[in-house]
């Protein structure tokens, strides 16, 4: 028999104990051992109650035989039967010392499972809602009857055992439903991209509806991928359109260009440091890996990461914590990777300066962008966004691009990729006075002297539509009309006549392009 004082500190443990633990799958098993233990008894259980159904079960059982506890997993019965339904009932708990003497037992379950009930204990567990369940402490080892002493202790730990229960059903149906929130934001992350197809990125070919799906895979998916481009090619705004697309698209994005960085700061910088790591090390300072935690890094020209650093980035994929430099502990870390190369890192694994290993591991799923070169009819489209853009930064009205202009950028094979055709754009805008369209004269001297699209040897896309012939001098605004009508033409037959996603494209608002449709007979 346990004194006062050792009843006391036993109720303490338990309720720290309890207090610690939000998983019922860990609370009932320590209860009911804990019970068990304490009362000397053959077998203890907590019986919940399942109120849709009106029905008592046995979550979890403590009994000597093994079998019994498994048989009595599985029984149900209804919860206004014996003993256990008058406790649930009168909210009173009850000592029974010889069960076959007391018309109020339920014998049921004792046929089901073979074992003997001979005494027990059952208090009720109630919650500010109602009743939850009991518990149920059977047979002392000895054979002897439970006392009152015992029903006032297992009453006592009750309490705490209810308040703990309750929390650790709150916190499961909070966890349930942050689960269906999470899979629900998932699906619709990807029904927007879908929908939108991703509106920072423009494209319309063969080519760039593959990067679109293949971007919506990898937006459902936690794979590493690997984006392989050009320089200028949008590298990071795909790696951008697949994170927003995820469903870590509410967390941090964070971007390192692994070339810019210098090698003696590149771990550092990714990985953090501790305090006196290095002379300048005055405190503690967590890395963007620990900066990305729960969201996505993108590691732009991991081509260009030196050796060493490979070694300690494939920790990082394989182990899923980073070593801050100047400690010896690792930390974990929750983040998502996406690389990018403009590099053949296949022909770097073979030459020997990117390691196979990680390279397997960062391009399982790999994603190629194709040049501007190869989706030429993407030119005038993505033209008109970025004069769109630049003149609204340089605070200036252009009307558009003149047709000889035009095809003077389509007809050029941009090395630079989006990014030059940008800054001939920025550059024509800066030349251009407000209220003036961009003509062949706001060229850089490159494009002036480069040979017309019909003119060169190999074919190139017919881009006739989105360009009409060129007029005499005297007919320049005719021809401009002409343009604008197929070139707006063109963009919603795109986007099936969605006037917003069409403006979007367009780089002007819905109104002016409302206008502009009435204006040319489009509506």
């Amino acid at each position: 028999m346990l004194d006062d004082v050792s009843r006391v500190r036993l109720l303490h443990e338990v309720g720290c104990a309890l207090a610690a633990r939000l998983e019922l799958d860990e609370l009932i098993p320590l209860v009911v051992a804990k019970c068990r233990e304490v009362l000397d008894a053959e077998g203890a259980a907590v019986l919940l109650l399942d109120p849709d159904r009106g029905e008592l079960h046995f979550p979890y059982v403590a009994e000597e035989d093994p079998e019994v506890a498994e048989s009595l997993g599985s029984v149900r019965f209804p919860a206004d039967r014996g003993i256990a339904g008058r406790v649930l009932q009168s909210g009173e708990a009850i000592r029974v010392d010889d069960v076959s003497t007391d018309p109020r037992f339920y014998p049921n379950v004792d046929r089901h499972t073979g074992l003997t009930t001979r005494s027990l204990l059952s208090v009720p567990l109630s919650s500010r809602h109602g009743p939850i369940g009991l518990i149920e402490v059977v047979n002392r080892r000895d054979g002897s009857s439970f006392s009152d002493a015992d029903l006032a202790l297992l009453s006592s730990l009750a309490g705490s055992v209810a308040v703990a229960l309750e929390n650790a059903r709150l916190w499961a149906q909070l966890k349930d439903s942050a689960d269906r929130l999470r899979s629900q934001v998932v699906a619709l992350r990807r029904d927007l991209a879908r929908r939108e197809r991703f509106t920072d990125m423009i494209g319309t070919g063969a080519a760039m509806e593959e990067v679109f799906r293949l971007m919506e895979s990898a937006a459902a998916s936690p794979i590493a991928v690997l984006i392989e481009g050009e320089t200028g090619t949008g590298k990071e705004l795909v790696a951008r359109g697949i994170h927003r697309a995820s469903g870590r698209g509410s967390e941090p994005f964070v971007a390192v260009n692994c070339g810019a960085v210098p090698e003696t700061l590149l771990e550092s910088e990714l990985f953090g440091y501790r305090r006196g790591a290095f002379t300048s090390a005055t405190q503690d300072q967590r890395g963007l890996f620990e900066a990305a935690s729960g969201g996505t890094i993108f590691l732009d020209e991991i081509g260009e990461m030196p050796p060493a650093m490979q070694v300690k980035l494939l920790r990082i994929v394989q182990e899923g914590e980073v070593t801050p430099v100047g400690d010896r502990r690792p930390r974990k870390v929750d983040v998502r990777l996406i690389s990018a190369t403009n590099r053949d890192l296949r022909a770097e694994v073979e030459r020997g300066r990117f390691r196979d290993d990680l390279y397997f591991r960062v391009g399982a799923f790999p994603i190629h962008i194709p040049p501007l070169r190869e989706r030429r009819a993407d030119i005038p489209l993505l033209a008109d966004v970025c004069l769109a853009r630049a003149a609204e930064r340089h605070a200036k009205r252009i009307p558009g691009i003149e047709p000889a202009a035009l095809q003077r950028l389509a007809s050029f094979d941009w090395p630079g990729n989006v990014r030059e055709l940008q800054n001939e754009l920025e550059r024509a805008v800066a030349l251009a006075m407000d209220g003036e369209p961009i003509a062949l004269g706001h060229l850089s001297a490159r494009l002036r002297g480069c040979a017309p699209a019909d003119s060169g040897a190999a074919a190139e896309p017919d881009i006739s539509a989105a360009v009409p012939p060129a007029r005499s001098t005297s007919d320049l605004r005719e021809a401009r009309s002409d343009f604008e009508v197929k070139f707006i033409t063109e963009v919603l037959r795109t986007h099936g006549g969605n006037v917003t996603h069409a403006a979007e494209a367009l780089g002007i608002s819905r109104v002016a392009l409302q206008k502009k449709m009435k204006d040319f007979g489009l509506r």
